[in-house]
């Protein structure tokens, strides 16, 4: 959902558009203001010849369809960052921008959201979720970790702490760079609307090059 509304942001602004999927059943059948190409996002072979060519590359992958699938191949998060990476030391002119988890932010200086005690354990009540779900939220901090060891064009884009869902495009949202970003009644959300327009900004206004940034309400 999340890829599926930067794509809208992209083209809504007038920019050429290059959709990859794993899978070919799931190309849209009327996908005509973008070009679709099957790719594997874990094969840095793949990779490399998908990319070959753009300015610009987004990495929005879900680990899986669902919640269930997504714990069960949490490691597709660093999989696919290091297959990235391999492709950028192949193509150095591309810029790699990331759509990833909150899990990694800070909720006080040295204090990540997945470090904090009970973590797990509030998963359910916090995001309706099974604690298992915390491997997808460690995997995603272990993607992150990757990225910071490189010395390519990169940024890393995390969402506030909420699921990310459909919502309103406002275009009214604070920017981040470490420390999760929380709303005066506690919470912590962004739609994926302005995720996407977030995401896009930075596409076309570099500001955290070779770092994460973070957005939210």
């Amino acid at each position: 959902m999340i890829g599926q509304r930067i794509v809208a942001e992209a083209v809504s602004r007038g920019h050429e558009v290059r959709a990859f999927t794993r899978n070919q059943s799931k190309i849209p059948a009327d996908a005509s203001a973008v070009t679709w190409q099957v790719a594997d996002v874990l094969d840095a072979d793949s990779v490399t010849t998908a990319i070959t060519g753009l300015d610009v590359v987004v990495n929005a992958i879900n680990a899986g369809d669902d919640i269930p699938d997504a714990i069960a191949n949490a490691d597709v998060l660093p999989s696919a960052a290091r297959a990235l990476l391999a492709a950028l030391d192949r193509r150095p002119s591309t810029r790699l921008l990331i759509v990833g988890g909150a899990g990694s932010l800070e909720v006080q200086p040295g204090l990540q959201v997945v470090d904090v005690d009970g973590f797990t354990e509030q998963l359910p009540a916090a995001l309706g979720v099974p604690p298992e779900y915390s491997k997808v939220v460690l995997a995603h901090r272990e993607a992150l970790n990757l990225y910071r060891l490189s010395n390519r064009d990169w940024t890393y884009l995390s969402p506030s702490a909420a699921l990310v869902k459909s919502g309103d495009r406002t275009g009214r949202f604070r920017t981040g760079t470490n420390q999760l970003l929380v709303m005066e009644d506690g919470t912590s959300d962004i739609s994926a609307e302005d995720l996407a327009m977030a995401l896009i900004d930075e596409a076309e206004r570099p500001q955290f090059i070779q770092r994460r940034f973070t957005v939210g309400y």
